[in-house]
């Protein structure tokens, strides 16, 4: 395995729409996989899209920490999810403190949907597919825009949630 180079803001691979994996069980996919989540491990992370290691495929990983669930929210281990479909289930919307591994050091908020249903593939090739809500949910919103070239900054509708994280955790400290 192996640690991968993250794209930062202004690479134009995070402002592409990525093309679809055409064999998820393949060898070289599964590799990427387990790459991407030692690089997503690494810094910190909760997910990591392919696009962000320059690789304009549709495929992301992600995980659901112990200490970053919501109430009722079960921890996941890092999983991957290829070709993935997400779609809102219900109205109910939700505030989410974001930042972005190609984004170091910055935060915001964005509205996302409450709940929703994933489907795609995982590295082996099998068919995934279940309901999320809270931080998973945010987690698979906020990782499926990379692969639409969407950064979470575009998201953004009041500027003055947006800010260095150290900042912002002083700030809300006083």
């Amino acid at each position: 395995m192996a640690l991968l180079k993250i794209a930062r803001m202004g690479h134009p691979v995070l402002l592409r729409p990525a093309l679809p994996v055409e064999s998820p069980g393949a060898p070289e996919i599964a590799s990427l996989v387990q790459d991407m989540i030692e690089t997503m491990l690494d810094a910190s992370g909760a997910g990591l899209a392919a696009p962000q290691v320059h690789h304009s495929l549709r495929l992301f990983v992600y995980h659901v920490p112990a200490a970053r669930r919501d109430d009722g929210e079960e921890a996941l281990a890092p999983r991957a999810l290829i070709n993935p479909v997400i779609s809102p289930v219900g109205e109910e919307r939700m505030d989410c403190v974001e930042g972005c591994l190609s984004l170091p050091g910055l935060r915001g908020v964005v509205r996302r949907h409450a709940c929703v249903r994933y489907e795609g593939w995982n590295e082996r090739g099998e068919a995934v597919s279940g309901e999320a809500r809270g931080f998973h949910a945010n987690v698979l919103q906020h990782e499926n825009d990379h692969l639409d070239g969407i950064l979470y900054t575009m998201r953004i509708d009041d500027f003055r949630s947006f800010g260095y994280t150290d900042e912002l955790t002083r700030e809300n400290a006083t």
